[in-house]
């Protein structure tokens, strides 16, 4: 449980960063890209998206904590169904389309 809570921090930190339009280099796979490329997309509004992002994750963990706190198994499968939901979401629409391409 205190895992999960630092991870929750550490998630609203990193959602914090992200929707100020800072962090970029956090973001996988973006870092390892050419200056090139790296160019050619919105950093800002990537990174934003990612921030709330950050909020989503951490709001679907925070129904974990509840779940053992409060001692209501169906609320961590709520709270994971919706971690895994937004994770699939996230990576289907950052990478279909040019979304982020200035």
């Amino acid at each position: 449980m205190i895992g999960t809570i630092i991870m929750i921090c550490l998630f609203i930190v990193l959602g914090i960063i992200f929707s100020i339009g800072k962090g970029y280099f956090l973001i996988a796979g973006f870092n390892t890209l050419p200056k090139e490329e790296k160019e050619k997309y919105d950093m800002v509004a990537l990174c934003k998206f990612m921030g709330k992002m950050m909020f989503a994750l951490s709001f679907s963990m925070v129904l974990w904590v509840l779940s053992e706190g409060l001692e209501i198994s169906w609320l961590f499968i709520v709270g994971l169904v919706l971690f895994i939901s937004i994770v699939v979401f996230m990576l289907v629409y950052v990478n279909t389309r040019e979304r982020f391409k200035k």
